[in-house]
């Protein structure tokens, strides 16, 4: 098997060598073949063979708003998978606002791995905010009619420990004020989350999970293959 060739590295989001190990202190962006990957502090956080979950996420939005002119927030910019989804349900007078807390995974975006996903970021709908979305989320009361968060590995396995204050009780209700009313969150998740549904529904929205394909589109209901978990919550 052919070796990882390590493309480019840049400080993980919340500085610190973790446990002390200054390599996993690092965001680490490499490549085998066609497949590239990005690890944070030593962990796989995304791969671009397995992104149809990430696709998914952008649909059920655009079903539960029904609308093509809405205004997205995408929380979490990746490999830009995710991001290429929602501008294909959205007409011309659509707006998408991406947070991504790293410079480098956008400058990354705009050249190593652009061509991953079609340059997303070329489309004039797009901005992006080179912040924490929690930042953003705190500005913006009533501005979104749909929120994907791609962030980290889920709600629960987090690779960044800051991004628990996302979804503490403080986070969960800052997302539901960014909201518009009939608005909808979409959470992508490693795994199911039974205490993180809860925690959505005390916030005041109504929630469903899916399962979804890991590899290609679509719900997946049976059948082999992984299986990652979308939250889906209107207010």
């Amino acid at each position: 098997m052919k070796p990882w060739i390590t493309l480019a590295t840049a400080p993980a989001p919340g500085g610190g060598d973790g446990d002390g190990d200054g390599a996993r202190g690092q965001l680490a962006l490499l490549r085998r073949d066609t497949e590239y990957v990005i690890r944070v502090r030593g962990a796989e956080l995304m791969s671009s063979r397995r992104h149809g979950s990430e696709e998914e996420m952008a649909r059920l939005a655009a079903a539960a708003i029904g609308r093509r002119d809405a205004c997205v927030l995408v929380g979490g910019l990746g490999f830009g998978y995710t991001l290429r989804a929602s501008k294909a349900q959205l007409g011309r007078g659509g707006r998408i606002v991406v947070a991504e807390i790293s410079p480098a995974v956008v400058e990354w975006n705009r050249g190593l791995v652009g061509h991953l996903a079609g340059h997303p970021l070329d489309d004039a709908r797009v901005r992006v905010a080179c912040v924490d979305v929690r930042e953003l989320l705190a500005d913006a009361p009533a501005a979104f009619d749909a929120i994907l968060m791609d962030v980290d590995n889920g709600p629960s396995a987090l690779s960044l420990p800051t991004n628990q204050l996302l979804w503490n009780r403080t986070g969960m209700l800052a997302i539901a004020r960014a909201l518009r009313p009939r608005g909808t969150l979409v959470v992508w998740s490693a795994d199911p989350d039974e205490d993180f549904a809860a925690r959505l529904a005390a916030a005041g929205l109504a929630v469903q999970s899916h399962p979804a394909r890991a590899s290609g589109g679509g719900i997946r209901r049976s059948g082999r293959g992984a299986r990652h978990t979308l939250f889906v919550a209107e207010n």
